[in-house]
């Protein structure tokens, strides 16, 4: 049985788009995780710090929550198909849920549109079929309460924004006409770093690292098992990312560097055929690669499913290879 959690949700989904948008002024570039593991398995070092930050962040949730509290619970072949399936898909349609659906759908990108919709319906589907006939009626009363680890996961994002704020304010050009600056390679890459870890204990918070409130939300209003938790996600990440983006400044990153935002781009088969394999990928485990990888620190801290996410993150590593 899921327990709603509204205001955990809210306050987490407003707390992803910081991140998002620190790294859109600082790096130039967009929070997509499933583009940062792809580029990390190939060697690219920014991409591997914003993959460390993310697993840095599930070991800190593991010690939080000091508890053996399992993930997956499937079987192996699942785990394996979901994985590969969401790592395939996503390369194909350059993106996931943090790439299209936060970052894209901010800049209302019609590709991300597009892509969020197909992936969306795709899991739902898919959540419907294998899980609708297991997954228990939801808890009616709300959970209003934030935790003793709610509350730490809030203040300790403090520390990831309040180094965010330095790096922006001691880099900022001292006046708009300034020549660009080359790239300061050591500061993007603990940019890539501290925003991942930052964007890691918001999806905690929020409650999207569970796969149980993933797919019961898959469920729709129309089975007894749904949990409207990450509607509320959405309510606090979306407006606020819409409203940073559009009052974004120059687009010109404080850290020197290329200005890496998509602009335009063709709705076409192949990003409409990866988001629809992303999509059921993510409707068999409710985990996509931001969760995946904050729950594979988590799970080294805790002694919990260590073997199926390894599995999952292996998979979605040789998905991307051949997609």
């Amino acid at each position: 049985m899921s327990t709603p959690t509204p205001l955990r949700s809210f306050i987490g989904g407003f707390g992803l788009s910081l991140p998002v948008h620190a790294l859109l002024l600082l790096n130039g570039n967009v929070f997509g995780i499933s583009g940062f593991f792809h580029r990390a398995v190939k060697g690219n070092l920014e991409a591997l710090a914003g993959v460390s930050g993310l697993f840095a962040g599930g070991l800190v949730i593991g010690i939080l929550e000091g508890s053996n509290k399992a993930v997956l619970g499937l079987e192996m072949r699942q785990v394996l198909l979901s994985g590969f399936l969401v790592g395939l898909g996503t390369k194909m349609s350059n993106g996931c849920t943090s790439g299209h659906m936060i970052c894209g759908l901010s800049r209302l990108s019609k590709r991300s549109i597009a892509a969020t919709a197909t992936f969306f319906s795709t899991a739902a589907v898919t959540a419907r079929l294998l899980h609708g006939s297991t997954l228990n009626a939801s808890n009616p009363s709300w959970d209003w309460n934030l935790e003793s680890t709610g509350k730490k996961l809030i203040a300790l994002q403090a520390i990831p924004l309040m180094i965010s704020a330095f790096l922006y304010f001691y880099n900022k050009p001292k006046s708009d006409d300034a020549i660009p600056k080359e790239p300061n390679i050591l500061a993007r890459r603990a940019t890539y770093f501290n925003n991942g870890f930052n964007f890691a204990l918001a999806l905690s918070l929020s409650n999207l690292i569970d796969p149980i409130k993933v797919l019961t939300f898959l469920l729709l209003p129309i089975h007894s098992a749904f949990d409207p938790s990450l509607a509320f996600l959405a309510m606090g990440a979306l407006p606020t990312s819409i409203i940073l983006y559009t009052f974004r400044g120059k687009q010109r990153p404080t850290l020197g560097g290329l200005w890496a935002i998509p602009t335009g781009g063709e709705i076409d088969m192949k990003l409409l055929t990866g988001a629809a394999l992303f999509g059921v990928g993510w409707g068999i485990s409710g985990v996509c690669p931001g969760p995946g990888l904050v729950n594979f620190g988590r799970a080294i801290t805790s002694g919990s499913d260590v073997r199926p996410l390894t599995g999952w993150l292996s998979a979605v590593a040789v998905g991307g290879l051949l997609g």
